[in-house]
């Protein structure tokens, strides 16, 4: 199921905490970028936060299993933000904080070196 245009405005107005929050349509579903740092997605009407080994155990904890875009494939590192988490402002910014660093430091690492 795609999402709604009003799904991704209110998505937007949620995480607009974390700056100028944009979303581009990607692979059927919506990248999410702040300040044109990409650090999350939308998957029917599913947010997914960009995860490594810092924020992966907030995850897991809750009993989430990251994003598989295929049943038979490899698990991405995104996982889905849980609901009581969604629901709370202050705990909401931590979480997408966390992401965030996750994308700043996968943007530098991408970066070409200088010769």
């Amino acid at each position: 199921m795609a999402t709604t245009p009003e799904a991704l405005e209110e998505i937007r107005l949620r995480l607009s905490f974390a700056g100028s929050i944009r979303t581009k349509a990607m692979f059927g579903g919506h990248g999410i970028y702040a300040d044109d740092l990409f650090f999350a997605i939308i998957v029917d009407g599913t947010v997914y936060l960009k995860v490594d080994d810092r924020n992966r155990k907030d995850f897991l904890d809750q009993g989430i299993e990251p994003f598989r875009p295929f049943d038979d494939e490899r698990a991405m590192n995104y996982f889905s933000i849980p609901a009581t988490v969604w629901d709370d402002p202050a705990e909401l910014g931590l979480w997408v904080d966390k992401a965030l660093a996750v994308a700043e430091d996968a943007r530098q690492k991408k970066k070409p070196k200088k010769r």
